[in-house]
């Protein structure tokens, strides 16, 4: 077996019959809903199915902080094998978009956190280079990314004795879109010293690779720590992924450059047949500066916005994914379904509505309408195996008939608490002294608010009053979720006070 499961418990209740059940359904069916209720253990459940089937695996959430909890825990049974973690990489994002009735032109604003950043291109490297591979990833991974040919075909692969010299490094690095920084030294940066390169690649942030030359000939390649410098281990060859998604050769990039300039020639020949002379003026301009970009240092800002074109796609071609550097044979877990699914189905028609104002305008080409995320049809035809993961399964799951395998019975056999509604008068008191009877147990406290700033005041007083507590909600980075859920796991907190905002 390629997966390795380590857990300090074996299968009990529903678990033995759910495992049995899904991995002989295979057998004879594609798809199929475990239909569990909560608590059962479903994850351990489907860490099993991992193991067994022994297939690259892509979990899907619909949020970062489930996508975040199902990572952790992912991570925790199988320590042996790469768990990889896939969301969206911006802290904050205002998406480009034009207000008609104002005339108001949005430029794109946002935040890249440079971790997640980090950890997506460690997925899409670790899904090239291994077959033990998980991902777990949030519903933003059917939107458009470089093509998984054109990543590869861009690695840089250097072995001990090649004689590829000193600028033939440099020249592929620059390429592969890696910036020289003699002085601030970072992830998917390289510097120069004499016949020395060190190069820190796109998917790492604390070890970098030194390449050193005699003449023409390479003499060593070591891993090392970027903080000390301090050799790690010795190489007789790596493997360097490029620093961008979007990504392409020199002869793909002229064609890519010259299926631009046609579409800019017939765009502007379209506004100004309707008088639309300030919208031909935009788009010349703006398309211009960024071929002109792309012609020097084969990038640009808002290059994915020319996707179509660089992977030379044709007009409403179905973009590459995540999905793809899968390839053909992989398992799909699709955890809370009965959300998950909506949102896939409705994703593309919101990204099409804001970004046919931007090309309708002269903001952008036509074919920036082919970076988009996957219309539904597309995404059914590009997933194989696949468990659809709910304790309500939607009208989706149930009109394709199914096979539907149950986990009622819980693990710990315990039963489903009873609901309790209590008075708003003293609740404050309340629920402090029953926060304090869970504890002594060595037990955790959920405290759902209705917003945000009810959260972060309710987790202030409870402070004052000597608790060991963390508020949750919508506005804490994706990492600081993970490491929050984490602590309340291990005990450093004893009350998560959660927002529904």
């Amino acid at each position: 077996m390629i997966f390795n499961l380590q857990a300090p418990f074996e299968p009990r209740g529903d678990q033995i019959e759910a495992i049995k059940t899904l991995v002989q359904n295979f057998n004879t069916h594609k798809q199929q809903v475990l239909l569990g209720a909560t608590g059962t253990g479903k994850t351990y459940t489907m860490a099993n199915i991992i193991q067994t089937l022994g297939k690259k695996t892509l979990v899907l959430a619909p949020n970062k902080t489930l996508a975040g909890q199902l990572y952790a825990e992912l991570k925790a049974f199988f320590p042996n094998n790469r768990v990889e973690y896939f969301i969206s990489y911006y802290d904050y994002y205002q998406p480009e978009a034009y207000v008609v009735g104002k005339d108001l032109y949005i430029e794109k604003d946002a935040s890249i956190n440079d971790e997640i950043d980090e950890l997506r291109h460690s997925a899409t490297s670790s899904l090239l280079e291994r077959d033990d591979v998980i991902v777990v990833a949030s519903v933003s991974c059917i939107y458009g990314i470089g093509d998984p040919e054109d990543y590869q075909g861009s690695m840089l692969v250097l072995r001990k004795g090649d004689k590829i010299g000193r600028d033939g490094i440099l020249n592929e690095l620059v390429h592969m879109t890696y910036e020289r920084n003699d002085i601030d030294f970072h992830r998917g940066t390289f510097r120069v010293r004499g016949d020395v390169i060190e190069i820190i690649p796109a998917y790492e942030h604390a070890h970098g690779i030194r390449v050193s030359l005699f003449g023409k000939e390479i003499d060593s390649i070591k891993r090392f720590d970027v903080l000390t410098g301090q050799t790690i281990d010795q190489m007789e060859m790596m493997t360097l992924f490029p620093a961008s998604h979007f990504v392409t050769d020199k002869e793909k990039l002229q064609e890519s450059i010259r299926r631009i300039k046609n579409e800019l020639q017939d765009q502007i020949l379209y506004f100004k047949e309707r008088n639309l002379l300030l919208e031909a003026q935009r788009i010349e301009q703006r398309t211009k500066y960024d071929i002109e970009m792309m012609t020097e240092i084969g990038f640009c800002s808002g290059i994915e916005n020319y996707a179509r074109h660089l992977a030379l796609r044709e007009a409403g071609e179905t973009p590459s994914t995540l999905i793809d550097f899968f390839g053909k044979d992989f398992l799909m877990i699709i955890d809370e379904s009965h959300v998950t699914m909506p949102q896939i189905r409705g994703m593309y028609f919101g990204d099409r509505s804001r970004k046919t104002t931007l090309v309708d305008h002269g903001f952008r080409l036509p074919s920036a309408l082919d970076n988009r995320p996957l219309q539904f049809e597309e995404f059914e035809h590009k997933v194989d195996k696949v468990v659809y993961l709910s304790a309500t399964p939607g009208d989706y799951e149930l009109e394709k008939k199914l096979p539907i395998v149950e986990q009622i019975i819980r693990p710990t056999y315990l039963l489903d608490p009873i609901v309790e509604v209590r008075k708003t008068m003293g609740q404050m008191d309340d629920l402090f002294f029953e926060i304090q009877e869970r504890t002594k147990k060595n037990e955790r406290v959920l405290v759902t608010t209705l917003t945000i700033r009810m959260s972060e005041d309710l987790t202030a007083y409870f402070k004052k009053m000597g608790l060991k507590v963390a508020y949750l909600h919508s506005e804490i980075k994706s990492l600081e979720r993970i490491q929050i859920l984490t602590d309340l796991r291990k005990g450093i907190y004893d009350v998560s006070v959660y927002s529904a905002c």
